[in-house]
């Protein structure tokens, strides 16, 4: 028997279920805390990292040993679209996004990734990351002082709440700075934890939702709503995710030491998280994306067997079933997230001015000066274009210009006397 058979038979290995729950401990905090920031069910969300890691598997073949789950690239995004048309339409857009996924697989499968590099190239990627990063900003803001994220509600004193969010900032930072080993690769959950503990000796955590939940609940799914304003929105969104898994898939291939861009193929492996990230919107959970922080845990461990993914989405998968999880991940005190959330939303901006950084584009060159600082612009400053019943604004409007103005504007040489 090969050895790509061994790998890809499903076995009952107690080291191997042992070790993909330990790499679903490593995506947990990361994984519920994209519904927590916005408001979708954490239950679905399991569910949705689970079912989607397996479908994954699936159509690469059981050979590329990633987890797929909540990503962070759709947080201000989904805040936006729930507070503008409600879950369903937003799931709608998030639907769009995963198959704008298949259509690039589609592409890439027939032209080469060149081609998609050339339509996206960082100059649009880049700008259109920094509106994600920055248009939420007010939002993170208000929960870390203890308000609801629009500021109409105080829902925590805010010298507490003061407190509980520097706390979560803090161990943060420290994890990422400082940890070692399993902490550095779960710098959010220490966080995550050190602000919860801080809530409890606060008295500010009510546990009556946990006790009144069941232990055995069926997920909250929730399908999808049409809302054409809500595809258009999310479309933009889905660009720069969709080209940094070429980058996760060259990580993950750095560590185990196998090409997967041929074998099972970029085209298979970005099939893969669109399909994943339309069944997430199809039931009402976040878009999936392959975990960087598990990538490192298979490094660290250097078990490198797909199989342990099989196991860590049936453990997600089994969670996912319980009703008490839900309900005890749901009593996290508002400003504990919203303390993790503005190093989240900086650090999304950070990205994308990153992708220019190191793309290495002059940005004082008037093309591509125009393109960025009026993708920028129009995405936080509140532009709106109006037909009718049909808005396009915010991130939206941003993705829109930085596409159409890098097709449009001629490329012309400097090199004029």
């Amino acid at each position: 028997m090969s050895d790509s058979q061994t790998i890809n038979r499903l076995t009952m290995n107690p080291k191997e279920m042992v070790v993909g729950a330990q790499m679903l401990f490593v995506a947990f905090g990361a994984l519920v805390l994209v519904p927590l920031l916005t408001g979708l069910n954490p239950n679905v969300a399991l569910f949705t990292a689970g079912a989607g890691t397996l479908l994954f598997q699936w159509l690469t073949r059981r050979q590329v040993p990633v987890f797929l789950a909540s990503s962070f690239a759709f947080i201000a995004p989904i805040i936006a679209g729930v507070q503008q048309w409600g879950i369903p339409e937003t799931m709608c857009g998030l639907l769009a996004a995963g198959l704008f996924y298949v259509f690039l697989s589609g592409v890439v499968k027939l032209r080469g990734p060149e081609v998609v590099a050339k339509v996206f190239p960082p100059v649009v990627t880049g700008p259109v990351i920094m509106v994600i990063g920055l248009i939420l900003a007010p939002v993170a803001v208000h929960m870390a002082m203890g308000r609801s994220g629009d500021g109409a509600f105080v829902l925590v004193p805010e010298g507490q709440a003061v407190v509980l969010s520097a706390v979560a900032l803090i161990l943060t930072l420290l994890a990422t700075l400082f940890g070692r080993g399993m902490i550095k690769l779960v710098p959010i959950l220490c966080g995550l934890g050190a602000g919860y503990l801080v809530g409890l000796l606060m008295g500010i955590v009510d546990f009556s939702p946990v006790q009144a939940a069941p232990w055995f609940a069926i997920p909250d799914f929730v399908a999808p709503r049409w809302s054409l304003e809500a595809v258009l929105f999310m479309l933009p969104v889905a660009i720069a995710p969709a080209i940094e898994h070429f980058g996760d898939v060259l990580a993950i291939g750095s560590v185990t030491g196998k090409n997967y861009l041929k074998n099972p193929g970029i085209h298979r492996t970005l099939l893969g998280d669109g399909l994943a990230t339309s069944l997430a919107a199809l039931l009402g959970g976040p878009p999936n994306t392959t975990y960087s922080e598990v990538t490192g845990a298979v490094a660290l461990t250097r078990m490198f067997n797909p199989m342990i993914m099989t196991w860590a989405a049936i453990t997600a998968i089994f969670l996912a079933f319980v009703g008490k999880v839900g309900a005890l991940l749901q009593t996290v005190p508002v400003p504990v997230m919203g303390g993790i959330m503005l190093l989240l939303f900086g650090a999304i901006a950070v990205v994308g001015l990153n992708s220019l950084v190191r793309s290495g584009e002059d940005l004082m060159e008037p093309r591509n000066m125009i393109i960025v600082s009026l993708t920028v612009v129009s995405g936080i400053g509140g532009m709106q274009f109006q037909l009718g019943s049909f808005s396009l604004q915010g991130i939206g409007l941003a993705g829109v210009v930085a596409v159409v103005l890098n097709l449009v504007l001629p490329k012309v040489s400097r090199d004029k006397s």
